[in-house]
């Protein structure tokens, strides 16, 4: 029996103004049907408030339908291991962590927001020189420099988390720019995720840290409408012919990825991340630095799976731009 009815995936923007196509936000929704896979929904909302927005509306429809809902986000749902008690957080090291982002950011309807004054302010408390780097040349100042500091181990925080160590392609989450930068999408990311977890009109958990790293299964999900979880998009390879932006693309192989394998019974076990983890990376991974749906062992590769986006949709519909 299949542990989802709906599989809702994001490319997560950190983009300082509205923006859609390449590099900006995308959100694909689909439902099992008697036919195979029916898209629900393909969006690009120019803005984190707007597609925030939506996000949650798309949820309260599933939760009315009666679904159980996986939402994947493409950013880290945490920081390596000691984040929150080298800041001094109190709590739960994930809980803190995320409460501590979603205080200091600002971010506007516009997408206009403050994550490099946020980055610089987070390396003053964490210690010189401290672990968050890259901005444009205006913004460099005395704790935010534009290029990577040697100062990672050592006593210090980890540059990557343990789950980076078993994937190719991941950049740290201390890099706020440039090419494959992602640490500027959790900034931003983890406040609307917060966000969704309290939202009142449907019952959500996050993964690992609300269900354990294990496999999943129908009687874990209990009375929850959705389980939040961290993705990776490029571990699928999209395959298509429409001209399509490669984001839009993306987020549509990975809900088929992820269908195909709960149709196969498959999925649940994804959960449960890798075999191989000590009792303490287990315990750093459920508390804290959080782990990406899909990499269960070392030596995961990028691109590893190819995904027929012309051809997923029962309707046949698909991105044609």
């Amino acid at each position: 029996m299949a542990l989802f009815d709906a599989y809702m995936m994001v490319d997560w923007s950190a983009a300082a103004v509205p923006r859609t196509g390449k590099d900006s936000v995308w959100i694909c929704l689909a439902s099992r049907s008697a036919g195979g896979l029916r898209l629900l929904t393909l969006e690009n909302p120019a803005t984190r408030a707007a597609a925030r927005d939506r996000i949650a509306e798309l949820i309260v429809g599933c939760r009315e339908a009666g679904w159980k809902v996986i939402a994947g986000f493409d950013f880290p749902f945490g920081y390596p291991k000691g984040f929150a008690r080298t800041l001094g957080l109190k709590g739960p090291a994930w809980r803190a962590a995320w409460d501590e982002v979603d205080r200091l950011i600002e971010d506007g309807d516009d997408n206009t927001n403050n994550r490099f004054d946020v980055g610089a302010g987070l390396n003053r408390r964490l210690g010189r020189p401290g672990p968050f780097w890259g901005c444009p040349a205006g913004q460099a100042r005395a704790t935010l420099t534009t290029r990577r500091p040697d100062a990672y181990g050592r006593g210090r925080l980890a540059e990557r988390r343990i789950g980076e160590r078993y994937i190719t392609g991941p950049q740290p989450v201390w890099k706020l720019a440039y090419t494959g930068s992602v640490g500027s999408q959790i900034l931003m990311g983890l406040p609307v995720v917060k966000a969704l977890r309290h939202d009142t009109r449907f019952k959500a958990r996050i993964w690992p840290f609300e269900t354990g790293l294990k496999t999943l299964t129908k009687s874990d999900l209990g009375d929850r409408d959705v389980v939040l979880a961290e993705i990776y998009p490029s571990l699928v390879a999209p395959r298509s012919n429409s001209g399509a932006v490669k984001d839009s693309l993306q987020v549509q192989a990975m809900v088929g990825h992820l269908r195909a394998l709960d149709d196969e019974g498959a999925l649940g076990a994804l959960f449960a991340g890798a075999d191989d983890l000590t009792d303490a990376e287990r315990r750093a991974v459920e508390t804290e630095e959080a782990w990406i749906l899909g990499v269960t062992e070392p030596g995961t590769k990028s691109g590893r799976i190819a995904v027929d986006v012309d051809t997923l949709f029962a309707d046949g519909r698909h991105a044609a731009a």
